[in-house]
């Protein structure tokens, strides 16, 4: 895995033009165009009961090749339901690098009234073999958003053709890495009405090219200025900063730690400003993983805007989740 690609986990890697010119948005969201006409052929593998939902494991066809690995929470009755789509943060050695890290979270929403997916993205995915070449790595990375961004939006189609969901109450949470994808969909998805993203990076190009980080540094100085903007030029397409102005009618929450090293509340504070209303924004004493706190506000904050059965908030605290895993380890 190269130095950047760990760093694009968290931090994806910033596209701008190379003549400095802005890349037209009506041009770019045309880069996650699909066929909606497509068959999902969805495979179900496995259903289950828990706390009073139905937990299907199945998988998806993505339209840029293979199968999409998905959970999908189904609460008891007839619906229709709120609809959430959960993307995962992608931090190496963590045991929820993948679906699993919102899955207790989606259990205890479906008791509201939500119908949850939740999917791994392409990098966690079985097939995928990451490229050594590090300029290659950041081209596979690039490409690996462009799927995760049509996946998502072929997982609303899911959820829509199970006449299950409320097409006017769909709503993404991200952590990370899906935070980055979150904020490309919130200018290129409308059927999703509200956004929370959590400890995200929104301007890439300015976080590769101003970081003073040695990490950052030195990966600027092994590819050659060159050959990078070159390549920024051409993957214009992966870099938030060009859809977060367009997200509305959606509403966005963004969530951030005050202890996270790579995100500091100034950088965090002027994403927030680049982003469209209505947004909120919300800091915590935590670090990258972020914490309790910011799960129950998270989840309340959904509950108000997606319309949902009154929330259990003794159930929230005793979720374990990433920030349980990031004490343990410090």
């Amino acid at each position: 895995m190269t130095l950047m690609l760990r760093l694009s986990l968290a931090f994806p890697v910033a596209i701008f033009a190379a003549n400095g010119a802005e890349p037209r948005f009506e041009d770019l969201v045309r880069e996650f165009d699909y066929d909606r006409n497509a068959p999902l052929n969805i495979r179900e593998n496995k259903k289950e009961e828990r706390d009073g939902a139905t937990i299907i494991e199945l998988s998806y066809d993505s339209s840029r090749g293979g199968q999409v690995p998905a959970t999908l929470v189904v609460p008891a009755g007839k619906g229709p339901f709120a609809g959430i789509l959960f993307g995962h943060w992608m931090m190496p050695g963590s045991s929820f690098r993948n679906r699993k890290e919102f899955l207790d979270e989606a259990i205890l929403l479906a008791g509201s009234g939500v119908v949850s997916l939740l999917t791994d993205a392409p990098m966690v995915r079985p097939a995928f073999l990451p490229e050594k070449d590090t300029l290659k790595g950041e081209i596979q990375n690039a490409e690996a958003s462009r799927q995760q961004v049509i996946d998502f939006r072929r997982g609303i189609d899911l959820l829509i053709a199970r006449d299950l969901v409320d097409p006017t109450r769909i709503a993404f949470v991200g952590h990370s890495y899906n935070a980055h994808i979150g904020g490309i969909l919130s200018g290129v998805e409308k059927r999703i009405s509200a956004f929370v993203l959590m400890a995200g990076v929104f301007a890439d190009q300015e976080y590769i090219l101003e970081s003073t980080r040695a990490e950052v540094t030195q990966f600027r100085q092994k590819i050659g200025d060159k050959p990078l903007r070159d390549f920024f030029q051409q993957y214009a397409f992966d870099d938030p900063i060009h859809y977060i102005s367009h997200s509305p009618p959606a509403a966005v929450f963004l969530q951030f730690g005050k202890e996270d090293e790579g995100i500091p509340e100034t950088m965090a504070r002027g994403y927030f400003e680049r982003f469209a209303e209505p947004k909120k924004i919300e800091f915590y004493k935590a670090g990258h993983a972020l914490n309790r706190e910011a799960r129950a506000e998270r989840i309340e904050w959904l509950a108000e805007r997606l319309k949902l059965s009154p929330i259990d908030h003794e159930a929230i605290q005793r979720i374990p989740g990433v920030e349980k895993e990031a004490e343990e380890k410090n």
